[in-house]
């Protein structure tokens, strides 16, 4: 596997710089809370994730910038991506949730996360029914993403709130 011979000091780094990325993020989403619809929120939200897209894809973090990317692309898909609808932000601070176990739970010798994607495919799933766009897994193919999701019920992505972990 490729990321076997992960360099250790580049993996500690890119960790510590995704978690100030993460915590940016969260600044967004907060200033939505506060501010409804931002465009300047919305904007540093996108590029935000786009660095950690960058950054991740470049160390060969597969598992977090797929996640990371598809989080952006259902962003930057949105009707109008420089808008959010109020009723989103509940289900991105989930997604955003779920970003941050994923980069606590990232082996710090290997960069592999060893985690099944159903709970991912979920909140993403419920942030593209928030945005009223198409779903996660749509996401993949328009972008031409592999998608690597198991197979789930829309019914569930959809219409089911997620508790908190």
């Amino acid at each position: 596997m490729a990321n076997e011979s992960l360099n250790s000091s580049a993996l500690q780094d890119f960790l510590v710089d995704a978690q100030v990325l993460l915590t940016q993020a969260e600044e967004c989403l907060q200033h939505l809370e506060l501010i409804d619809n931002d465009p300047d929120a919305c904007h540093c939200l996108n590029d935000t994730l786009a660095t950690l897209v960058t950054r991740a894809h470049n160390l060969g973090l597969l598992e977090v910038a797929s996640y990371s990317k598809q989080l952006q692309h259902l962003l930057e898909t949105a009707h109008n991506p420089s808008r959010l609808p109020g009723s989103a932000l509940p289900a991105l601070e989930e997604c955003l949730t779920l970003l941050a176990w994923q980069l606590e739970l990232v082996d710090p010798y290997t960069g592999r996360l060893s985690l099944d994607t159903d709970e991912q495919v979920l909140l993403l799933d419920n942030l593209a029914a928030a945005l009223n766009t198409t779903s996660a897994c749509a996401s993949c193919h328009s972008s031409m993403t592999p998608c690597e999701h198991p197979p789930h019920n829309a019914r569930e992505a959809t219409g089911q709130q997620t508790t908190g972990n």
